[in-house]
């Protein structure tokens, strides 16, 4: 890689102001911020802007909750989100807010240029409006049936199975979030923006742009179903920016967001000399720009953005990052589990620079997601960090500290293996600059166990009860200390705070990338101080139950798996035997079941199709639920549910009575 200074602007996704931020949403901030302390290690001029997304229904809503103004609710959210990002080591040049001034001259100037152009144009459309609540919903703010998939309880917006995209009009059965009413129809003009004038542009851009190649398979199917026009308006009531010249539109919060990267880097210009917005904005910009985002607003950063940042007169990003999501244990992050794991929990009992190193461990440069398993954690933490990275620094500190006055040995005993720390150099640098974090830290592992091993060949715990070989204790310690050293240089991305403490101590005020390739000799430490301490697993587990504990929300979710005598009661369980079944048309796992209960027949549908035969089933007797609401579904109406057990797939097993057990008859 050239080591001609690059100039580049990166950006993370702006974190939605109305909640504070968890272990998902480091992922990314956290990725981002080792990617940029690399790059001004290597030397470049690198600029890291973010700001709170702070506009739009929810926000509006949140603060009428409170009973406070919208804008108060996002200071208080954002001075939070400061603090947890400030301690966990993101580094922002610059973090601001998209309800500036700097925003809204950005949004109007862009709306104003796009709508001369003919780009924007104004239509009257119906949308979903909730009579109850007085107000037209969101599309998020509607949630039914995805009908592609057919997946139960999905926003207006985007499927979040089979990620289709999605109008409020286009689900099945929609209901507002807001009062759980039908929403109905009504007529309001509203802006579009016409996306599919940049098709052409928008896949040369996506050529140039590199991107990872799941990135590019998800916009040919976009490019494949067609570009839509993009409705950019909202009605009032809505907390954003007024549309200039109207009195009731306010710009949709997915226009002025992104647009927040731009305000941010206006306003650190502003206050920094040598920084020139137009160098990295202007269309034909030489200058370097980076979007880090997950990989659910992929839709908005690789179509809309680069759109309209092209309709206005600007440059389109170099490249956008795309990451994928977080699970723990394996499974979704869950309150009553105790794995929605808020910073300010985990900061609150554990070290922030263990959660920055096992990221980097897991991440890799696509959007495959990555799991934080506690259990491997600790084990990870505890034996890479300490058990080999830190054990090579105190297995020669207290050498060179007691019996050298702190002084290094003038040369190496081995160059030829210290040249093997300098050869990784470059290879460390490409996977960091390609997001390979992974393979970074397992490169650095390998190096550290070449140290450890080293140090156990030489054993100095030995040596210096010779006289005779003291002064090759010196050199031997020399040695492993720069092979520390190395090692921290190349992990100072990663764990900042411990670099800086090592280089303190090494008695060093800087160090550049290239600083690992020089080794440190005849120089004076200071004394030695443990850098870190084992992960133990009560940490982590009391961790767990603060976040079980922490919400009401979890409280109730754990409440509501726990029934009473009187709820179970009330579960009207009956024999039922099956006089027909067969494979429900149009669905993969569904059985339809014609069921005989007695005195009635039922129709249920069942996910068991993977497990049974149809025909085997016939004048089977079952267990159902007989006081079960009906259930509509596109197939028809499911009249009730039939008890089996298994985890699923082939693996189940429907519950049967005993011989003897007739339909209709209740089992207790």
């Amino acid at each position: 890689m050239s080591q001609q200074q690059r100039k580049i602007l990166v950006t993370s996704a702006l974190p939605y102001a109305n909640g504070p931020i968890h272990m998902g949403h480091l992922v990314e901030y956290l990725q981002t911020d080792i990617w940029v302390r690399f790059q001004k290690l290597r030397g470049h001029q690198c600029t890291y802007v973010c700001a709170s997304d702070a506009h739009g229904t929810p926000i509006m809503l949140k603060a009428r909750e409170l009973g406070i103004a919208p804008e108060e609710l996002t200071e208080k959210v954002s001075a939070e989100f400061i603090r947890d990002f400030s301690d966990f080591g993101v580094d922002f040049d610059n973090y601001y807010t998209t309800h500036s001034a700097e925003n809204e001259a950005f949004v109007s100037q862009i709306f104003t240029t796009l709508k001369d152009a003919g780009d924007v144009y104004s239509r009257t459309i119906e949308q979903s409006y909730d009579e109850k609540e007085g107000m037209f919903l969101p599309d998020r703010f509607v949630r039914g049936t995805c009908p592609k998939c057919k997946s139960d309880d999905q926003p207006g917006d985007a499927c979040e199975v089979c990620g289709t995209t999605n109008t409020p009009e286009s689900l099945i059965d929609p209901v507002s979030v807001l009062s759980g009413s039908t929403p109905v129809q009504r007529e309001s003009e509203h802006y579009f923006f016409r996306l599919g004038q940049y098709e052409q542009h928008l896949r040369q851009w996506m050529t140039d742009a590199k991107l990872d190649k799941n990135v590019v398979s998800k916009l040919d199917e976009w490019f494949d179903a067609g570009l839509h026009d993009w409705d950019i308006s909202r009605d009032a009531p809505y907390f954003g920016f007024k549309i200039p010249g109207t009195d009731d539109k306010y710009f949709y919060v997915w226009l002025d967001a992104p647009v927040g990267y731009m305000a941010s880097f206006k306003n650190l210009c502003d206050r920094t000399d040598g920084l020139d917005f137009d160098e990295y904005w202007k269309a034909d910009s030489e200058a370097e720009m980076y979007h880090f985002i997950g990989k659910d607003i992929m839709y908005f950063h690789t179509l809309f953005w680069p759109a309209v940042l092209k309709g206005a007169g600007y440059r389109a990003p170099t490249s956008v990052f795309a990451h994928g999501f977080l699970t723990v244990n394996g499974q979704k992050m869950s309150k009553s589990r105790g794995t929605f794991i808020q910073a300010r929990t985990y900061l609150d009992n554990l070290n922030p620079e263990f959660l920055r190193y096992y990221y980097a461990a897991k991440l890799g440069p696509t959007i495959e997601d990555i799991d934080l398993n506690l259990e491997d954690f600790t084990a990870r933490v505890n034996s890479d960090l300490v058990g080999k990275l830190i054990n090579i620094a105190s297995r020669c500190a207290g050498f060179i500290s007691k019996r050298f006055d702190g002084q290094l040995a003038d040369s190496l005993p081995d160059e030829k293996l210290f040249a093997e720390f300098t050869a990784a150099s470059e290879i460390i640098a490409q996977h960091f600059e390609r997001r390979e974090y992974s393979k970074a830290m397992r490169h650095i592992m390998a190096l550290a166990d070449q140290a450890n091993r080293y140090i156990d060949e030489k054993k100095p715990w030995l040596m210096i009860k010779n006289e005779e070989q003291v002064a090759e204790v010196q050199l031997v310690c020399t040695q492993g200390l720069n092979m520390f050293r190395s090692l921290m240089i190349y992990l100072a991305p990663v764990i900042p705070t411990v670099a800086q403490d090592a280089r303190s101590f090494l008695n060093e005020t800087s160090w550049q990338w290239s600083s690992a390739s020089t080794p440190l000799l005849a120089a004076t430490l200071n004394k030695f101080k443990p850098l870190l301490t084992r992960v133990e697993t009560e940490q982590v587990e009391r961790i767990v139950e603060q976040s079980r504990e922490s919400t009401a929300v979890a409280e109730k979710e754990q409440q509501d798996d726990i029934i009473s005598i009187d709820d179970f009661m009330k579960v009207d369980l009956r024999i039922a035997r099956i006089d027909n079944a067969e494979p429900v048309e149009g669905a993969d796992k569904l059985l339809a079941l014609s069921l005989d209960l007695g005195e009635s027949k039922r129709q249920v549908f069942a996910g068991i199709k993977a497990a049974y035969d149809p025909q085997t089933l016939i004048g089977r007797h079952v267990v159902v639920v007989a006081n079960l609401a009906p259930r509509k579904m596109r197939f028809g109406v499911s009249e009730g549910m039939v008890l089996a057990s298994g985890p699923g797939g082939e693996d189940i097993y429907l519950l049967s009575p005993d011989e003897g057990a007739k339909p209709g008859m209740r089992v207790k």
